[in-house]
């Protein structure tokens, strides 16, 4: 099924159109949000809101990016916006915890992610790479995801994220760069 039978079919409203949806992008959805939220269980709820959001809002697609880079672009918001909730739950939380906690000892640790998709030799290595992406901007993580971990090129990153290539570039550049900042003294004591 191509982009424009796709289309036609989503928004006509057809369950095979939305079953090949699903079928054909539920991996990556849920490959992109679960590099950004990096919860499994959360990410599978995220996912799912998703192809909601999708049925919902067809009739609004304009057709001027590709379905792929819509469908992007919903996950990575969705994601980003499950991610800032949770994080802004734990600051509650840790707030919280040190005006009534035991040895004001904040409750909330941060969790071990590891992607699922990682060897298990590499685990290690990819905890401690999750953990550095995760404290790059949010349009870093982004850009950083969709193309080291989705495939994207920057081209259709320009189309998910709606800027510029030179934008592209330069979130790349900086995501980089500060990758190898952050990752430097564990890769030294390696």
């Amino acid at each position: 099924m191509n982009d424009l039978e796709l289309l036609q079919g989503l928004q006509s409203r057809q369950a095979v159109a939305f079953r090949y949806l699903v079928e054909h992008y539920q991996t990556k959805v849920f490959n992109t949000v679960l590099a950004i939220v990096q919860h499994p269980e959360e990410a599978e709820d995220v996912a799912q809101e998703v192809f909601m959001e999708v049925y919902e809002s067809i009739d609004t697609f304009r057709g001027e990016a590709k379905v792929s880079s819509w469908i992007y672009r919903i996950a990575t918001t969705k994601a980003l916006e499950a991610y800032r909730k949770k994080k802004a739950q734990k600051r509650w939380g840790g707030f919280l915890s040190s005006l009534f906690g035991e040895n004001n000892e904040a409750v909330y640790e941060p969790i071990d992610f590891v992607h699922p998709g990682v060897e298990l030799e590499n685990k290690e290595r990819a905890s401690v790479l999750f953990k550095a992406i995760n404290q790059l901007s949010d349009n870093q993580k982004i850009a950083f995801t969709l193309h080291h971990v989705e495939g994207l090129s920057y081209q259709e990153i320009t189309e998910v994220m709606q800027v510029s290539l030179s934008s592209v570039e330069s979130l790349m550049f900086r995501a980089k760069t500060n990758l190898k900042s952050l990752l430097k003294t564990y890769y030294t004591s390696q």
